[in-house]
């Protein structure tokens, strides 16, 4: 039987059956890296370097041992304060902004928005050298220093993010009808109090959906923590790279360490999933 003999329905069928087993191709391809990763932490550094995995005898010394090697507490710790702290201090400025941005007209309000989706077309290594000769320059000529502390950090992914997540939050503010505002104050609440009892509470999902953005974002970025740390403020990606130096290779415990580092990001991502789902619909509903 030819394609052109084939019923609607049974061509229907064949597609469908052809697009599961794409996906299913593609999930594999996608998932074969994270098997592999935590395959290989299972593993001793001579099965990693001989390739002679043993998957019915996993060993978990890497694990035991990573904490060891390098501090991989004082990472993973660093990580969590300057990530975190970033993403909310990035998402409530976001709020304001794109409220500010959805509901009021203003005297550049446009520009403002414009420069705001501007700054993204820019890479950010450009604005890496700047921000690492005004650290030394605060440091030299005030009594605040901001290199090599999760205070400075804090501030650089804040300011690094904030823009696209105004972006985000305002177009989740223009998919709330302004029909809830205006009822509430009929109510007798003021603009503010409107904002924080109804709208912010309608916003939730974009909220959390801005947040973990810019906190998986956060959690991954290298070059600015590379550049703006020494020591005290070195999160996961710094201290993931330590495990392979000049005179030593421990690639059980890096294995095992990415695992550690992965963890975090995906919990946060599968608790947040559902608000994540409905901010980025409810950001589609409108322009």
């Amino acid at each position: 039987m030819t394609a052109m003999t084939l019923s609607p329905r049974a061509r229907r069928r064949l597609v469908d059956r052809g697009l599961d087993t794409l996906t299913w191709l593609v999930l594999i391809v996608m998932l074969a890296p994270i098997f592999w990763l935590v395959a290989s932490s299972l593993q001793n550094d001579g099965q990693l370097a001989r390739g002679s995995y043993d998957l019915l005898h996993p060993t978990f010394d890497a694990f035991r041992n990573m904490w060891k090697t390098i501090d991989f507490s004082r990472y993973f710790i660093n990580s969590a304060i300057i990530c975190t702290v970033a993403a909310a201090l990035a998402t409530a400025f976001a709020s304001t902004a794109g409220y500010a941005l959805a509901r009021f007209r203003f005297r550049g309000a446009r520009p403002f928005g414009l420069a705001v989706i501007g700054t993204q077309l820019i890479p950010g290594s450009m604005f890496l050298l700047p921000t690492f000769i005004g650290f030394v320059w605060i440091r030299r000529h005030t009594p605040i220093n901001l290199y090599d502390t999760r205070v400075g950090m804090i501030l650089v992914y804040t300011a690094f993010f904030t823009p696209v997540a105004i972006y985000f939050m305002r177009s989740f503010f223009q998919a709330i009808p302004r029909d809830l505002e205006e009822a509430a104050q009929v109510d007798g609440c003021t603009p503010f109090s409107a904002f924080v009892r109804i709208i912010l509470p309608a916003a939730a999902p974009g909220l959390t959906a801005t947040f973990v953005y810019a906190f998986l974002f956060a959690w991954d970025e290298l070059l600015f923590v590379a550049s703006l740390t020494e020591h005290n403020a070195e999160t996961l990606p710094l201290g993931i790279r330590l495990f392979i130096g000049n005179y030593s290779q421990y690639y059980g415990q890096l294995m095992a360490a990415g695992v550690v580092s992965t963890i975090p990001v995906v919990v946060a991502f599968f608790a947040a999933q559902r608000w994540l789902v409905r901010g980025i619909t409810a950001g589609a509903v409108k322009g």
